[in-house]
Order: C-alpha cells, then structure tokens, then sequence
C-alpha cells in the first residue's frame, strides 16, 4: 500500500454522487473522509447500507448515546481502528471520554446495567454469533429490552459489522486530522487495528 493513501485501493474517478460524498463531508468536517474515497466506489451502496442501519436500528428507539455503545463495542471487538476512533469521539461526546475509552476497552465503566448488558451482547455477535444462547438473550429481557428492540439491536450491529468489513479488508486508515482532536483517553484506548494516516 502506498503510506500517502487511505485504503488499499487508490481513489477512483470522481462521478456526481461521489462528489455530494465529499462535498457533505466537507461541510460537516472540512474534510474528506478515508472511507469516503474508498466508498466513491460504490456511494450509492453505503448510502443505501446506511438507510438499512437507520432502518433496524429505529424500531429500537435507540439514543445516540446508545448506538455510540453499540458501535464502539462491536468495533473494538472487530479490531476495527478506524469505527472505534470515530464512535469513542462521538460517545465521549454523548458520555464522556473516560466512558468511551472503559466501552473500546471492555471494561464498561460508567455504563448503566442495561448499557453494559447491551455492550456485551454486541461483542458476542461481532465475536461468535454461533455461541449465543436463550439465557444471552433472557439477561437483554431482564435489564428491560423487549424482544423487537432485541431484535433491533441485533440487526443494528450485524450491519455495523458489514460496514467494517469492507473498511478493513480493503485497508480504510483513520484519519489523522480527526484522529488528533478525539479525547487523549479514545486515542490511547484503541492500540489495535490500522494507524492514523497523517
């Protein structure tokens, strides 16, 4: 791999909706994205990904700050550098630092019973899925998840793992710029995965 580029594969050819890719990562961050030059491949397909995660996850009733749990937890199990910098940032935002990096840890810190419960259910479908059981899913009814939300979160991080999939196989880095502006404690929480590029 070429150390000045984000991914295995070099940035294709720029069509119309991989421009609005990066014209809206410009206006939200003033920067283009890593995985969003790798996903000009297809920006159609991520934005669909997206729609379908936005879908799953909307019958749970989710927060934001639970979703950040989810993501980070089925990340960090992953060993996926890049989706564990960029949700810890956004749970240190939704919590605090000291939360997120105890979440890309494992160590849960700072989480309520049913946010820990949650966290570990989300590492055991990123780590096995085969290996879960019906008293796995009887401790989400008994911290207070009814089935259909179970099912929504289950749903929810088996398509957050997809997206980390296709980013880690084809050698998505996080980007440096962002990287550099997370809280001290997310960026020495993640020592696994791709380095920063940049």
């Amino acid at each position: 791999m070429n150390e000045a580029r984000g991914s295995f594969l070099p940035e294709p050819a720029v069509t119309p909706a991989a421009q609005a890719l990066y014209d809206d990562d410009i206006a939200d961050d003033g920067f283009v994205w890593n995985l969003s030059r790798l996903w000009a491949y297809q920006p159609e397909t991520q934005q669909k990904l997206f729609a379908l995660m936005g879908d799953a996850v909307a019958p749970g009733g989710l927060s934001a700050r639970q979703r950040g749990i989810l993501v980070t937890a089925t990340a960090s199990t992953l060993g996926d550098s890049y989706c564990s910098l960029a949700w810890g940032g956004k749970l240190a935002k939704s919590a605090d630092a000291a939360t997120a990096a105890a979440v890309l840890t494992g160590t849960d810190a700072g989480l309520t019973e049913q946010e820990a419960a949650m966290a570990a259910w989300a590492r055991l479908v990123a780590r096995d899925p085969n290996s879960t059981t019906p008293a796995d899913v009887e401790q989400l009814r008994a911290v207070g998840f009814d089935d259909a939300q179970i099912f929504a979160i289950t749903a929810f991080v088996a398509l957050r793992i997809a997206f980390s999939t296709v980013n880690d196989a084809l050698g998505a880095r996080p980007d440096g710029r962002f990287v550099a502006t997370l809280p001290p404690e997310v960026r020495a929480a993640v020592d696994y995965g791709r380095r920063p590029l940049g």
